[in-house]
């Protein structure tokens, strides 16, 4: 691994470290996010962290901690601090700390403290422990040490969490985020719908983060909270419409079913199977969650190959999650 990311940055290459982490209830929603971020593009992963070419911005994913952009490697710390002092890592005039980064190998506090003070002793540039207007990242895996700038998510889409309208079943704003990450990795000239779209939960997310989407609902009283929703920030109120997703025309590139659940009635599987059938005519991708698991066999009956899947817990409520391809 050491040679590779040496050759990687020799070619001019970037390569990047990410630190996650999630609560039990929803690893398997994080592990099944990161599959889909990264894909091959891994270079090492381990839990809570992994290496990988990909440049993604921290903020995108409910998740990810931190993306450090590798400057330097080496065999051991004394290495990194020798290679440190031989170029200009910090911008001129700005000020710098060194943090050692504890998702890699594991090392007393005492060590830790060691390792920032030799490596940023030798750094060009004002020291801030403070304030710092540049962090530089160092950490150690398997033995081999790496030392690079630290981007840290500003979590903006926290202001989505109290939404003016909502269910108090609905899909939380980490997770709608979360399923838009899933569906389009590449938000770029994608469209797609979300044809119960409730309240506007993955809406918000996808629009957020610059995605093409619309949304429908069969319920007015939805309908009418997700344009509450929409326009409270800052989004067209027309992007959503009434009616029954089965009517709904036209064709996307993705979609989002959060299949409609009573917790006192289940929805008669004639009903699903033509909900399936329609979204398979709409998109030939989709992310489907259901809170029933039978409903897998009915997605590969509609025509759709499921390509990956997950379980989320709230609770005793469990969510099933199934990324699909025609």
């Amino acid at each position: 691994m050491k040679e590779h990311i040496q050759q990687v940055l020799a070619e001019g290459q970037k390569i990047y470290l990410y630190t996650y982490a999630s609560h039990e209830t929803e690893a398997e929603l994080c592990s099944m996010e990161m599959r889909a971020l990264f894909g091959s593009s891994e270079e090492y992963r381990k839990e809570s962290l992994l290496l990988s070419q990909q440049d993604i911005d921290p903020d995108r994913s409910p998740f990810l901690s931190l993306r450090m952009d590798v400057l330097l490697s080496g065999s051991s710390v004394e290495e990194i601090a020798e290679h440190a002092g031989l170029r200009q890592l910090v911008e001129d005039k700005k000020t710098f700390k060194v943090k050692f980064i504890k998702t890699g190998d594991p090392y007393p506090y005492e060590e830790q403290r060691a390792f920032e003070l030799l490596v940023g002793s030798r750094i060009q540039g004002t020291a801030d422990m403070r304030k710092p207007e540049i962090t530089l990242g160092l950490i150690s895996i398997q033995g081999i040490w790496l030392l690079g700038i630290c981007h840290y998510p500003q979590r903006a889409w926290h202001s989505h969490i109290h939404k003016p309208q909502n269910y108090s079943t609905g899909l939380s704003a980490a997770t709608a985020r979360t399923l838009v990450n899933i569906l389009a990795p590449d938000t770029e000239d994608l469209r797609a719908v979300d044809p119960c779209c409730g309240m506007g939960n993955v809406l918000i997310e996808a629009l957020s983060m610059g995605l093409a989407i619309r949304g429908r609902d069969i319920n007015p009283l939805a309908i009418r909270g997700a344009r509450t929703n929409l326009e409270h920030y800052g989004y067209p109120v027309e992007l959503v419409t009434l009616g029954d997703m089965n009517e709904l025309e036209g064709r996307f590139d993705a979609a989002i079913l959060d299949m409609p659940y009573n917790l006192c009635s289940v929805l008669p599987t004639e009903e699903q199977k033509h909900m399936l059938a329609s979204l398979h005519r709409l998109a030939p991708r989709a992310v489907i969650v259901s809170t029933e698991a039978e409903v897998r066999s009915r997605i590969e009956e509609a025509g759709y190959r499921i390509k990956d899947e997950c379980k989320v817990w709230k609770g005793s409520f469990v969510r099933h999650v199934w990324l699909c391809e025609a």
